[in-house]
């Protein structure tokens, strides 16, 4: 298995450019150990831990402290002290029953499967989401309802994206405004609204006109609003709704059109194909000035090396 690992080191860095660790082990919470142990010793192991036998698992957890085994957070380390769990071997070897008790469920499975008890299947489906959002802090404030509709038909091309992606159907499209609560320069204001849908609908068009609908009720002029989101919720698969009979009727060639869209903003890059309402440079857009380059999708940020 460890030379699997090096193996898939290597072809990784080869063909992406990116280092990576590899730890191997028979559960996902002695695998995360091993990732770990891993970058801890990079040199030493080569970023390649194989934690399969049990006389290694036994050393690396009786080395590692209970906070680097994985999901437990510092709230949980305080109670761990308190009951003398300090390591992770301590976690590993300490009655089940009594973890359940005094933690949940979950700390439990974590405790078995560092004994090397199997507990958490592997998720190779993901679960379609029940709610998808799109909330942007503005780097400026908006104080007109154009810069606004601008900002929430950009949230809502991006969250109707999203939902194609996973091939479901909205019924409910909620829109909020807020300005910050750190700024005493101007009025205080918050407020949301939800629009139901006559129907179920992916398409950007129904759910940015059902937005900019929402956005007409809750704005008022004299706020500096800091933020601004779109939140769709309510979701049906397809063919698991039942039409209104007296509903507007639906737009011909929906899915073909919105196909066709994700399609073009796939091959030639996110806003080559775009609605009107949407700004190509918008001044309340994040500023992003420390970004991290991304040498491996991007031509512009590939490093250049001069000879």
């Amino acid at each position: 298995m460890e030379s699997f690992g090096k193996h898939l080191r290597d072809t990784v860095y080869m063909e992406v450019g990116i280092p990576v660790g590899v730890g191997i082990s028979t559960t996902k919470s002695l695998t995360k150990m091993a990732n770990w142990g891993c970058k801890k010793w990079k040199a030493k192991t080569g970023a390649v831990v194989d934690l399969v036998d049990p006389i290694k698992q036994e050393k690396l957890l009786r080395f590692a402290d209970v906070g680097e085994v994985w999901g437990r957070g510092r709230q949980l380390n305080k109670r761990f002290e308190l009951m003398n769990i300090k390591k992770a071997w301590d976690l590993a070897t300490f009655d089940k029953k009594t973890v359940r008790r005094h933690f949940n469920i979950n700390v439990e499975k974590t405790a078995r499967e560092l004994s090397g008890e199997y507990c958490y299947e592997l998720e190779e489906d993901v679960t379609p989401k029940q709610i998808i959002a799109c909330t942007r802090s503005f780097s400026q404030r908006v104080t007109t309802l154009d810069g606004l509709r601008s900002a929430i038909s950009t949230f809502v091309a991006n969250a109707s994206r999203k939902l194609r992606t996973q091939n479901q159907y909205a019924a409910c499209v909620q829109v909020f405004v807020r300005t910050s609560p750190f700024d005493t320069s101007g009025m205080p204001y918050a407020r949301s609204v939800s629009i139901p849908l006559a129907y179920p609908s992916f398409d950007t068009r129904d759910l940015m006109e059902a937005a900019l609908a929402g956005l007409q009720q809750i704005y008022i002029s004299g706020p500096r609003y800091a933020k601004a989101g779109v939140i769709l919720s309510q979701f049906f698969d397809p063919g698991m709704f039942t039409d209104d009979l007296f509903a507007q009727p639906k737009r011909k060639n929906s899915e073909k059109l919105m196909t066709l869209l994700d399609r073009i903003n796939t091959l030639h890059g996110r806003g080559s194909v775009r609605f009107a309402s949407e700004p190509a440079v918008s001044p309340w857009h994040m500023k992003q000035q420390l970004l991290s380059q991304n040498y491996t999708t991007r031509w512009s940020d590939v490093m250049r090396i001069n000879a």
